[in-house]
């Protein structure tokens, strides 16, 4: 007798709306402090040039280590919510701290312990969403991951602004506060409107035509990607975002100085990428039931191409202005698809395979550093002509690493 599985479907989207309060306060939290680190630790903690860089360098390489370590656990125990939780409650503790401690060390300690454990709330989130959509509504997991990543984005959109006003208000100390308070509104959801979800079923390969079992009747292992063709993958998309971060540094200066116009113009140009991302991050996962993943995220690849040679030509602030449907697009598919894609590539482990995506966001960052200062030397057009070729050799990369066709 057929099962009727519509209820099950109503519950799991009764679920996003605490699932959307969980990214939209984890997005607040980092998007009032992140903009204003280098601030805070020149103006409060009077860190001199040499320990802001290793503050900067500590930070996201242990918010890799520890994203990656809790990513592997989540798949082999069904405690994702409880993950989310302690992840919530370690930003509670490492925001609380900050906002009154100003000694370097102690916020090194923080940044490499509390911190980074909050930083893994990013990718568990993401997990948790696949999670719950591969049990309840699987035809539309793309789409649920796009919808709540449009979700973060919104609480990127507001989150400066926002601690622009805090600062002016009440400094560092309520910035801080402010995103204390947003980890434990989280942690208070994810524990009381959450479910704890089972560990979803990890599919077994397709057995060959012909091929016998083996010892003791054992099944074939799990689909999987290759390390190899993970490892790829991870590579393009490090060289795909390393330019979001390079690009965003050097707008300002590439107005100022090479533009001859006024470098506060680069928050028009941000803010119109900014409002288009978003409906385009809707537009995609809508049409992840129709188009392959793959598809859209080499299309993305194209468009940042496209986009990063206009600017790195551009005569004007003009044409940035209007080359910005195709930077917003090229934002949507590899940053908002890109994540369904790789967790399609790990069927049944999607703390792993988000931990795996999210961690080429800070690595590509921390590239992006030394590209700037070559820029600084020989004019910041060629920061937008390196973003240029790292997103052609990104797509050079995923081109390459083409899934096998199945039989």
């Amino acid at each position: 007798m057929a099962v009727d599985t519509r209820p099950a479907v109503r519950a799991g989207r009764f679920r996003l709306l605490p699932l959307g309060v969980v990214f939209l306060t984890v997005g607040l939290s980092t998007a009032v402090v992140l903009p204003f680190l280098s601030l805070f630790l020149d103006r409060e903690v009077h860190a001199s040039p040499l320990r802001v860089t290793v503050f900067l360098v500590v930070a996201p390489l242990s918010g890799v280590v520890a994203s990656a370590l809790i990513g592997r656990l989540s798949d082999r125990l069904p405690i994702r919510r409880a993950l989310l939780v302690g992840a919530a409650l370690a930003g509670v503790l490492g925001a609380g701290l900050t906002a009154y401690v100003r000694d370097y060390w102690i916020l090194l300690g923080l940044t490499a312990t509390a911190t980074a454990l909050a930083n893994s709330l990013f990718p568990q989130s993401f997990a948790y969403t696949r999670a719950l959509f591969d049990r309840d509504d699987p035809a539309r997991a793309a789409f649920g991951v796009s919808l709540m990543r449009t979700v973060f984005s919104l609480a990127w959109v507001a989150g400066p602004a926002l601690a622009a006003v805090l600062l002016d208000v009440g400094g560092f100390r309520l910035v801080y506060g402010m995103a204390a308070v947003m980890y434990a509104l989280a942690a208070l959801v994810a524990a009381f409107r959450l479910e704890e979800l089972p560990l979803p079923a990890r599919p077994v390969a397709d057995d060959p035509a012909g091929a016998a079992p083996g010892p003791a009747g054992a099944a074939p292992g799990p689909p999987g990607a290759s390390r190899l063709r993970l490892a790829l993958t991870a590579l393009a998309f490090v060289l795909l975002q390393c330019p979001l971060t390079l690009a965003v540094q050097a707008l300002p200066l590439l107005i100022d100085t090479e533009l001859d116009d006024d470098p506060a113009r680069a928050g028009l140009v941000l803010g119109l990428c900014a409002a288009l991302e978003i409906p385009l991050m809707l537009g995609l996962g809508a049409l992840t039931a129709r188009v392959r993943l793959r598809t859209m995220v080499l299309l993305g690849a194209v468009c940042g191409i496209a986009y990063y040679a206009t600017a790195a030509t551009a005569p004007g602030v003009p044409v940035l202005l209007l080359a910005q449907p195709v930077n917003a697009l090229f934002i949507a598919a590899v940053s908002g698809v890109g994540i369904a894609y790789v967790q399609d590539l790990l069927p049944g482990e999607p703390g792993r395979a988000t931990t795996l995506f999210t961690n080429t966001f800070p690595i590509g960052a921390m590239l992006a550093g030394p590209l700037l200062g070559i820029s600084a030397q020989v004019g910041y057009r060629w920061a937008y002509g390196m973003s240029t070729a790292l997103c052609a050799a990104g797509l050079l990369v995923l081109l390459v690493t083409r899934p096998r066709p199945r039989a």
